[in-house]
Parts: C-alpha cells; sequence; structure tokens
C-alpha cells in the first residue's frame, strides 16, 4: 500500500475507555457484523498490525482515543519511508519528514482496517453470503471468524476475524474471484481500553513540521451533473455516497465521486487533461486488491480506482459520460 497511502483517505475514529468488559457471543453471524462495528467506534485501542499483499509486508501502529464526543487517531509507518497520519474529528494531516511537507485533507467516506464495516450492515446481505466460521487465537486474542462470500463477480469475498469478548477486529483478509488472498491486515500486538496516554496521538514531528510546506486539499462538496459528469449505468449494490472537488497536486483540481457496497469502495477522479503535466496511463493497472481503470474523455482522464474486480472498476469507468451543460 498501499497500506498506509490509501489509509491516508480512510481514517477511522478513537476512543478512550476503561478496561473492555466481556459480552454475549452472537449467535446470527451478521449481529456479529454490529459487534465488531461498534467495537471500532467505542474502543480506545493502540496496537501494531502488518499489512500483507503477495510477498510484500509493510508494519504500522494505530494508536485511537475517544475521549467524550472527540475522537483522534494517529497511524505511524514502521518500515520504509517515516510517515505519520493524525486524524483529529474529521480532519486529517499527513506528516512527511523527508520532504518536509505536511498534507491537509478531510476524512474520507469509506472507512480502513480496524474500522472497516458501515453503520448499517443489514444491506450487505442482499449481496454477500455471511456466515459464521471457525474460532482462532490471533495475538493472544480468542477470535470468531466470520465469511462475507460474494453472491456476484462484481465484488471481493472478505474474511473477518474479531475477538469473542469485546468484538475488535483483528484481522481481515480479502479474496479474489478464485478465493485468493489479494491482501490481509492483521494484528501482532494489541492492547484494547485501558489508559492510553494522549501524548500517544500526537504527531512526533508537531513541532518541526512548524516550517514545513502545508499542502491542503481544500476539499467542498460538488455537484457534477451540474457540470455535466453523470454516470449511465449504476453497479448493483453501490451507492454514490459522496460528490467532491479537491486538489489532487498544487494547482490542479479535480472532482471525485466515491461509490461503495458497504465494504468497497470506488473513487472516480476526473481531471483536465490541461495543464497536467505527466501524460495519463491509459488502460486497466492493479496494485494488490486495487484495480485501476483510466480513459480519456472530453478532455478530461477519468481515473477509476476501486478494491474490487477489474472488470467492475472498468465496467464503472465506462459508464461514465459527459454532456455539455445547457
Amino acid at each position: 500500500m498501499k497500506a498506509f497511502a490509501l489509509v491516508l483517505l480512510l481514517l477511522p475514529g478513537f476512543a478512550f475507555a476503561q478496561a473492555p468488559q466481556a459480552q454475549a457471543h452472537p449467535q446470527d453471524a451478521s449481529a456479529w457484523l454490529k459487534k465488531i462495528y461498534l467495537a471500532s467506534q467505542k474502543l480506545s485501542y493502540s496496537g501494531t498490525f502488518v499489512y500483507r499483499q503477495g510477498e510484500r509486508s509493510e508494519s504500522s501502529r494505530i494508536t485511537r482515543i475517544i475521549d467524550g464526543a472527540s475522537d483522534t487517531e494517529k497511524l505511524e509507518a514502521l518500515d520504509g519511508i517515516r510517515r505519520e497520519i493524525v486524524r483529529s474529528g474529521d480532519e486529517v494531516r499527513c506528516y512527511l519528514p523527508e520532504d518536509k511537507i505536511v498534507k491537509v485533507d478531510r476524512r474520507s467516506k469509506h472507512p480502513t482496517f480496524p474500522a472497516l464495516l458501515p453503520a448499517q450492515n443489514a444491506a450487505l446481505s442482499g449481496h454477500y453470503a455471511i456466515s459464521k466460521e471457525e474460532t482462532a487465537r490471533i495475538a493472544g486474542y480468542e477470535c470468531q471468524a466470520i465469511a462475507l462470500k460474494p453472491k456476484d463477480e462484481l465484488r471481493y469475498g472478505y474474511k473477518l476475524w474479531a475477538d469473542l469478548g469485546t468484538g475488535m477486529l483483528l484481522k481481515a483478509r480479502v479474496l479474489n474471484e478464485k478465493g485468493e488472498a489479494v491482501e490481509e491486515f492483521t494484528f501482532t500486538q494489541l492492547t484494547i481500553g485501558g489508559n492510553i496516554e494522549k501524548d500517544m496521538v500526537k504527531s512526533s514531528f508537531a513541532g518541526e513540521s512548524r516550517q514545513w510546506r502545508v499542502e491542503n486539499a481544500g476539499v467542498v462538496r460538488a455537484d457534477l451533473a451540474k457540470s455535466g459528469w453523470t454516470v449511465n449505468a449504476a453497479i448493483p449494490g453501490f451507492q454514490r455516497v459522496i460528490e467532491v472537488n479537491r486538489l489532487l497536486r498544487p494547482a490542479q483540481r479535480v472532482s471525485q465521486m466515491v461509490y461503495s457496497d458497504g465494504l468497497a469502495a470506488i473513487s472516480i477522479f476526473i481531471e483536465a487533461i490541461e495543464p497536467r503535466q505527466e501524460a495519463a496511463r491509459l488502460g486497466l493497472s492493479s496494485m494488490g486488491a486495487v484495480n485501476i481503470y483510466s480513459r480519456e474523455l472530453a478532455k478530461h482522464v477519468v481515473t477509476v480506482v476501486g478494491e474490487a474486480p477489474a472488470k467492475t472498476v472498468q465496467q464503472l469507468g465506462d459508464a461514465v459520460a459527459y454532456h455539455r451543460p445547457q
């Protein structure tokens, strides 16, 4: 990742809780999904997880604290180039010390590990067969496995492992249409609840970064239909959740639509060819579970990025249309 790059667009929340109390274990698989969601929203936690994609792996440390109605979260890369992401409420700040840059963005509508599930998960059963699987021990916690198998070829499958007591998600695997793992997140160490020091969610670069360049994404809500952009054929189960304009790079604004089925998210980026500096890479490409499809349309580059099969990403990209506003 990407584990870090995508997480920049999709950070979850944070909690300040007492030691978690044991809860009754849901018998129904769908009830487990609700328990996993609530744990990700109401519990403070701190731990280290590993992201795996093929033979690549990457470790990150995440800390989340809830203090009353506010929440703060810090994600730091433990491998490779140093970088940190700190989210407070809806503001996300990414610290890149090697470049001496702070990127400021807004919290994405799409959740990420370990807060993968939506608040409303009833609709998931329309497109996924949800079942309880085995129990397993992960990072010292006894966990219940839940499988979400797609009912069509338009989305990936998922397997989730959650702590029996709290519902906290400790492991998540994404499976392609052949049932092969294309990416996986696993906690190797995790503390749930308890007293987490607030300094743990402050950036290590907070002091020195005052002299760094700040790049603000300048996200504003948009109505792209008024500008002539529409999507003529919806993907079953995927709903448009947001439309915005943002700065993808300095002085270059792009429009973005986000579609989601509650688990998978697909973004459509629309960028004018001029004054774009580099030539667009058209066609299909992939990065782990993420497929990317680009095409030119009306002197713009339409790029679709999503954790979904290539056919789904391309189908959505080909459905984008432009009609000159009257």
